[in-house]
């Protein structure tokens, strides 16, 4: 009987370095960020948000580009199941987009990252209760290791923002990786201090928002749309998303 990776020890995914148990350890970070942005307020509510950024997108990138190919290769019906995992990133990725324009505080980016929430354990559970064992079943523990160690490099130098135009496949998510996680990564650098009571906070979040125009024209070039299926394209979101 297919089991949950949440039902399986360490050893059993294949060791600390399997892409299994890496990618269980980036879900139990996920749900303490979550769980430290709903109780804290203001600026560090706003790095909390920012930390969860951090973790979700680099590890959804590092999916897309390394694990879900790989799915695609070895189960037969690898397109479909991943299709379902990559209509929830997209949906995700336009949720925190929305996020970012809100105040932290506001009514209004509460609801919202209820919602995102709300979404990103749907797409925990699809990954450690479907997907991912379907992955275990046809490898061995030295190609979940060898599956793992790159997932972490390219999960490494991934983006860190939300970028919903850019392709949730290859080719055109692995060109984006070089220039949008540079842009995102100094805006993270930015945004820590925008947070702190300095006289450049203000110079600092100028900066960052000059950034995030910059990122966002980068995302509408070509290339880096390409590989795109039209049920994760920008404005299908909720669309046959189950």
């Amino acid at each position: 009987m297919r089991r949950s990776l949440a039902d399986q020890i360490e050893e059993e995914l294949g060791g600390r370095n399997s892409v299994l148990s890496r990618q269980k350890r980036d879900h139990v970070e996920l749900d303490r960020l979550i769980g430290e942005a709903e109780s804290s307020s203001g600026p560090a509510r706003a790095a909390v948000v920012n930390e969860l950024c951090r973790l979700v997108f680099p590890h959804a990138f590092a999916e897309e580009a390394v694990l879900w190919p790989a799915i695609r290769r070895r189960l037969p019906d690898g397109e479909k199941l991943t299709l379902q995992i990559e209509k929830e990133h997209q949906t995700i990725n336009e949720l925190f987009t929305s996020l970012e324009t809100l105040d932290v505080d506001s009514e209004e980016h509460h609801r919202l990252f209820g919602e995102i929430v709300r979404w990103l354990r749907e797409d925990v559970r699809d990954e450690e209760d479907v997907l991912l064992p379907r992955l275990q079943e046809v490898s061995t523990p030295a190609e979940l290791v060898r599956l793992g160690t790159y997932w972490q490099v390219v999960r490494s130098t991934a983006p860190t923002r939300p970028h919903p135009v850019v392709a949730r496949r290859p080719p055109g998510n692995v060109v984006a990786a070089a220039p949008l996680s540079a842009l995102d990564r100094m805006r993270d650098r930015l945004d820590a201090a925008a947070r702190g009571d300095h006289g450049w906070s203000s110079a600092a979040r100028s900066a960052s928002g000059a950034l995030a125009t910059i990122a966002g024209a980068v995302e509408h070039v070509p290339p880096l749309t390409r590989g795109e299926r039209s049920a994760t394209k920008t404005g299908h979101r909720g669309h046959d998303a189950h």
